[in-house]
């Protein structure tokens, strides 16, 4: 068995016919009217891997069209776990209104890292909350390729996991809409605990 498990980590497809609304967790679709970039996905994921997404329907989308772009993408294991933030009160509110609540904060989000959502939560939560997961992932599939399709705050959270980031740093990163973010677990068989490693950050493959 491989000391390797390798996360290719896809941010989901764009979500632009929601009238500039916060979204959070709420199930709405994602626009799959490109083709280019599910086709460039196809060839670079790799065959055999386990599949992994969120609850919601835009990951399944993602998942889908990249399957009709022509790899050859199994049943899906659906880990709610993974979801975006919750923003709570938020979600079905103005974008532009909400994200001017904290002045300046919103050139990296919609508040700062651990100020929870009136009903939901902050983004150091979604870390608590994803973390168990993705544990539990490396470890029931070492060795293996997992592809998971999910969310900027999902990703940014993995980012934070796996370098040891305080959840404000980790919203330095830009995570856009069909990138992928590669992170390799690496865990001797002699060794209780493992490594992460960062391949690849935000990458759009071309």
């Amino acid at each position: 068995m491989s000391n390797v498990t390798r996360c290719w980590w896809i941010r989901h497809a764009p979500v632009v016919d929601n009238g500039g609304l916060v979204y959070g967790q709420s199930d709405i679709a994602a626009d799959l009217s490109d083709r280019a970039p599910y086709q460039s996905l196809a060839r670079f994921l790799p065959a055999g891997a386990v599949w992994v997404a969120s609850h919601l329907q835009r990951t399944h989308q993602t998942a889908g069209a990249i399957g009709d772009a022509g790899l050859d993408v199994p049943e899906l294991i659906v880990e709610p776990d993974l979801a975006e933030q919750d923003l709570g009160d938020w979600q079905g509110q103005p974008r532009d209104e909400v994200f001017a609540r904290y002045g300046e904060w919103h050139k990296l989000w919609v508040a700062p890292a651990t100020t929870a959502a009136p009903g939901g939560e902050s983004f150091a939560d979604l870390i608590d909350r994803m973390v168990p997961a993705v544990e539990r992932l490396v470890r029931d599939h070492r060795g293996r390729d997992i592809v998971i399709v999910a969310h900027g705050g999902t990703i940014r959270a993995a980012l934070a996991h796996a370098l040891g980031l305080a959840p404000a740093t980790a919203l330095a990163f830009t995570i856009d809409n069909l990138s992928l973010t590669r992170l390799d677990y690496i865990k001797p068989a002699n060794r209780e605990q493992g490594v992460w490693r960062v391949v690849s950050v935000n990458r759009i493959p071309g």
